[in-house]
């Protein structure tokens, strides 16, 4: 699964973690997070995210 990092902060979202702060679980690709879900570092939104190459 694809990781994504935002490009704001750098913080990369992955979805073999997910994001326990904004109760996404392990397993839950960055194409199917909820449309109102942001970075929990600094509350951008996905629209400044971008998919990582590594």
């Amino acid at each position: 699964m694809d990781r994504y990092v935002c490009l704001l902060c750098g913080y990369t979202y992955d979805p073999k973690r997910g994001d326990p702060k904004g109760n996404i679980p392990p397993g839950i690709p960055g194409s199917e997070l909820p449309t109102d879900w942001v970075c929990p570092q600094c509350k951008a939104d996905q629209t400044n995210f971008a998919k990582r190459d590594d």
